[in-house]
């Protein structure tokens, strides 16, 4: 299995596995039948606080990081995350995120999580 993310308006390819949107919000700009999703996971998408105080402000990232993380520990956002692991057994799985910076992303943070390259639990 593999697990990468890329921005929801790339077109969607017959080697991402799974799609999975994993923002809170939908995306501007995209209709729900042209984005090509299996699901929407709003429960794993950060907290709305915490979004906002990380801004996409790449000199906040680790700390976004470490902050989302411990989010991810709760009952509901952990629930999500096996849901997301379970999707990825026997297929790949591409989360999508609308961020510009998919690598300062919630997004990215997941795939280290689900490839057990996160440090922490």
């Amino acid at each position: 299995m593999t697990v990468a993310c890329r921005r929801v308006y790339e077109k969607s390819s017959a080697s991402d596995g799974a799609r999975v949107l994993v923002d809170r919000v939908w995306p501007r700009g995209i209709r729900k039948e042209d984005a090509h999703l299996d699901e929407w996971l709003r429960d794993v998408a950060p907290s709305t606080e915490l979004r906002r105080w990380y801004g996409h402000r790449p000199d906040r990232f680790p700390e976004f990081r470490r902050r989302y993380l411990d989010e991810l520990r709760e009952p509901g956002r952990r629930r999500a995350v096996d849901h997301l692991r379970e999707l990825a057994t026997g297929q790949d799985l591409t989360l999508l995120t609308a961020t510009k910076d998919v690598e300062h992303s919630q997004a990215a943070v997941l795939v280290e999580r689900l490839s057990g390259r996160s440090s922490r639990g």
